[in-house]
């Protein structure tokens, strides 16, 4: 227990991140692609806004087609997006099928993938061109994140706000540390992520990608791009890679009420989903990235954490019981100091940022215990694909994962195998 987390903590501290003098890529090098459901709001007003201050060369905003009026109203207002902000649309919302609709009409080496929630820092691109320049192998480069502070919140929001930072701030430490050890990121968010556009834009790629089958081909699934994304670096070759740094932090927006427990359930389903994938079907991470295979896949198969603290407790204590009382409380003391440091030493960062968010430690080590019943049910519930917390986004929930039939078989185009492994 204690080897893998003090060497994670170790692996963050000595962090290396990298930083060009004199780039040759730039901001002309760069197209941002913006999937979006309503195709207007303020969220996605700040997106672009923040997007177009970098000055990528330009911006694909894809939404579907029963918002394209207001996508244009939205953008019809905004002056400065005019000549960089070309608009597209699909008939259904699908994230998978919106990105695809624009990937081919990228004509820059590097291709970023944005959500329609977040806001860049104006020093967010050389930082995320800079590993693409130091190395040909790297083929994708993700950013750091935090969360958008709510303005004078109530109490109950800032409770969530707080339970939604801690994730993001758990998020940002696991990544970091495997980064640094062997190159592995558990998964490469789609907030806001870069590629080089040639793997995108790569005939067998787009196969993969709009026909992925989960369940041993007995579902195409259609939900968690970031996620099979990520899995196609490692089986391709492409290393990646994070850039924890100030300057290439991402805000971010997370719900600031109950409907947060289904984000948390989402995100457990896809991790089950893809890490199992990782480790039984495609195994790439076992060779090519072992710590985070260990560190991070195989934690998906480990009990609860109340369950799991329990354990060491009892193992604890009949292990010395009979050293003596004095040894014995020492042992059980040591034990309970070591299980409470773990719930906060991630999360450091945060508190110091935050330092009156530390009143709120309990509330994070109840949620961490309540949380192992979420990721139990989400194993119970792989089939499920809804997002929950969103409006509108479930009105064709079926295609994000859909029962596979002969006939649906047959009408898949052949492809030969070096084209899609």
């Amino acid at each position: 227990m204690a080897f893998p987390f003090l060497r994670a903590f170790v692996a963050l501290f000595c962090y290396r991140y990298f930083r060009l003098v004199n780039p040759k890529l730039t901001s002309q090098d760069v197209t941002v692609i913006i999937p979006t459901l309503e195709g207007c709001g303020d969220e996605l007003v700040e997106t672009i806004r923040s997007c177009l201050e970098n000055q990528p060369y330009e911006i694909l905003l894809v939404t579907i087609e029963a918002n394209r009026k207001r996508a244009e109203k939205m953008l019809s207002a905004m002056p400065a997006s005019q000549s960089r902000i070309r608009l597209f649309t699909v008939t259904h919302p699908n994230k998978r099928r919106q990105m695809t609709r624009a990937i081919p009409e990228v004509r820059t080496s590097i291709t970023l993938l944005v959500d329609d929630d977040v806001s860049w820092p104006s020093t967010v691109l050389p930082w995320i061109l800079a590993p693409f320049e130091k190395d040909e192998r790297y083929g994708g480069v993700v950013t750091c994140q935090r969360l958008r502070r709510a303005v004078s919140p109530t109490l109950s929001q800032r409770v969530w706000g707080f339970l939604g930072a801690l994730y993001l701030e758990r998020r940002n430490f696991d990544c970091g540390a495997t980064t640094n050890i062997d190159g592995g990121l558990p998964c490469m968010s789609g907030r806001t992520v870069a590629y080089r556009t040639k793997i995108l834009q790569n005939e067998g790629f787009t196969y993969a990608f709009t026909n992925e089958e989960w369940w041993w081909g007995k579902y195409q699934l259609n939900a968690d791009d970031d996620n099979f994304i990520t899995r196609w670096m490692v089986s391709h070759g492409w290393e990646t890679y994070m850039q924890y740094h100030p300057e290439a932090e991402v805000l971010t927006t997370l719900e600031d009420n109950p409907r947060f427990l289904k984000q948390c359930a989402r995100w457990s389903r896809s991790n089950w989903r893809s890490n199992l994938t990782s480790m039984f079907h495609e195994k790439h991470i076992w060779y090519r990235q072992p710590w985070s295979a260990y560190a991070v896949h195989l934690t998906t198969l480990s009990p609860p954490a109340l369950l799991g603290d329990l354990l060491l407790v009892w193992l604890c204590h009949k292990a010395s019981v009979g050293w003596g009382e004095v040894s014995h409380d020492r042992a059980m003391t040591s034990l309970y100091l070591w299980m409470f440091t773990s719930k906060w030493i991630k999360l450091l960062g945060h508190y110091i940022r935050y330092p009156v968010d530390v009143f709120l430690l309990p509330v994070s080590v109840l949620f961490g215990y309540f949380h192992g019943a979420i990721k139990m049910y989400a194993v119970m519930t792989l089939n499920v694909t809804t997002w929950g917390s969103r409006d509108g986004a479930d009105d064709y929930d079926a295609e994000r994962m859909k029962k596979l039939t002969d006939a649906d078989r047959m009408k898949q185009p052949y492809y030969p195998s070096y084209l899609t492994k």
